[in-house]
């Protein structure tokens, strides 16, 4: 029998409560919000957020826009704080999920808190929200979305934002599920964008997708209540190859995914499907230094969805260089790194990087891990010298920053005042990242440093 998918999502985003919530999962809530937050402050700068707020062009408004660029309404405040935080891919992924969370989350839960002057505690409970939702109709796909050519922080973020902001908003049962309805049929995002400024605008339009979803529920928009299980709904129409799950019962508190896949938080500012290679050379590098002139070839062996995600060979611009294997083995070996400070457009041309990405070769693994199916067993890179030397690193199948690796609070203060720098901010670092370390204990959203609305 078909479960009411629809209806019992809203249910359980209108009942869930503060103390429903597992004791881990304010640590992996407080990383997300931090985590995203200094990305989006390092974005704030990108072509692709400024040239959107050009576009839109957004009056005045209660929610802040980039931490120091004004305010807006907060749909557009939402729309563009998310296209900033995703315009870097230095924020965090839902590996297993398919997609970013936080980045779209995070800048609707934080635009609509400011509308309605909520508290730490009412942000950290709709993020929970926001993020079992995508889950809940993630993990009943047995395929990978990508696969279709779906871009998963698109399709599922503007469902995700909508059942965070129904959950800040206090909507009922029936509102959130036609909130979410609204969101679906706000879903949209392609892979073939990926590398260009409309790839961060996907998380844009879904956080500003789920703020208006909630708001027009609220107001009395209808909606189909069975949007997300019926047979020309949103399952139905994102699946791969059609093998998703309308059987089982909606139980997302009894058995809390955010605990279960948590947030994979990125230690290098470019596409994932490229750090377990980074981990691997860089790793390598350590034990053994080696000179880029002298570096013959460099082989990685991934996974296919990788060598579909990774499809710029030889980028000539830091945005390309995000999604390109070539590239983030040229940047290990002649930087010894992969930080922001290299992905400009400057380093991705000069000459010794153009010349090293050529000389990298990427073979894709058809083996299969049960685990991770889609992103396969490992990753490993084998360098050749000029002098016959042949160097292999080991064996990477759980990036730093993973779930099951996860960095230690002083790695995401490191990270998250390397950000703050690259955006030149002058918010104070040290004070906003501790609030966001202790979210739930802030009394409201406007004692966050630096948010001026």
């Amino acid at each position: 029998m078909t479960v009411e998918l629809t209806r019992r999502l809203g249910e359980f985003i209108a009942g869930v409560q503060s103390s429903d919530l597992p004791a881990e999962s304010l640590s992996i809530i407080h990383a997300g919000f931090a985590d995203c937050i200094g990305v989006m402050i390092a974005g704030q700068g990108e072509p692709a957020p400024q040239r959107l707020k050009a576009a839109l062009s957004p009056p005045s408004g209660e929610a802040t826009l980039l931490f120091g660029e004004g305010n807006a309404p907060a749909p557009e405040a939402a729309w563009i704080n998310a296209t900033a935080a995703h315009a870097l891919d230095f924020d965090d992924v839902t590996l297993r999920l398919e997609g970013h969370a936080s980045t779209v989350l995070v800048p609707a839960i934080l635009a609509e808190a400011q509308a309605l002057r909520a508290t730490g505690e009412r942000m950290v409970l709709a993020y929970a929200a926001g993020y079992e939702t995508w889950a809940e109709l993630a993990c009943r796909d047995k395929d990978a979305h990508h696969a279709k050519g779906w871009h998963p922080t698109g399709i599922f973020g503007a469902i995700g934002a909508a059942a965070a902001c129904a959950s800040l908003r206090g909507l009922s049962a029936e509102q959130a599920a036609c909130a979410l309805a609204l969101g679906a049929s706000q879903s949209a995002g392609i892979m073939a964008n990926f590398g260009t400024m409309t790839k961060p605008f996907h998380a844009g339009r879904a956080a500003h997708a789920g703020v208006i979803a909630a708001r027009l529920a609220e107001n009395g928009f209808t909606a189909a209540l069975d949007a997300l299980e019926h047979p020309q709904g949103f399952l139905s129409a994102v699946s791969p190859a059609g093998r998703f799950d309308l059987d089982s019962p909606v139980k997302p508190d009894r058995r809390w995914k955010l605990c279960e896949f948590g947030l994979s938080i990125k230690k290098y500012p470019v596409c994932f499907g490229t750090h377990r290679a980074l981990d691997g050379i860089l790793d390598l590098l350590k034990e053994t230094p080696v000179d880029p002139a002298r570096v013959a070839s460099v082989r990685v062996c991934t996974s296919p969805v990788n060598t579909k995600i990774l499809r710029n060979h030889l980028p000539q611009t830091a945005l390309e260089a995000k999604f390109s294997m070539e590239f983030a083995m040229a940047c290990a070996l002649v930087a010894g790194r992969a930080r922001l400070a290299e992905l400009n457009d400057a380093f991705v041309r000069r000459s010794d990087v153009q010349s090293l990405m050529k000389r990298v070769s990427v073979t894709a693994d058809e083996r299969v891990d049960p685990a991770s199916p889609e992103w396969g067993p490992d990753d490993v890179v084998l360098v050749e010298m000029h002098d016959g030397r042949r160097l292999q690193s080991r064996k990477v199948s759980t990036v730093r920053g993973d779930h099951e690796l996860p960095l230690g609070r002083e790695e995401l203060w490191e990270k998250f005042e390397d950000c703050l720098r690259a955006g030149s901010s002058g918010v104070p670092a040290r004070a906003l990242f501790e609030s966001l370390m202790a979210l739930d204990r802030l009394g409201q959203v406007e004692q966050l440093p630096g948010l001026a609305s």
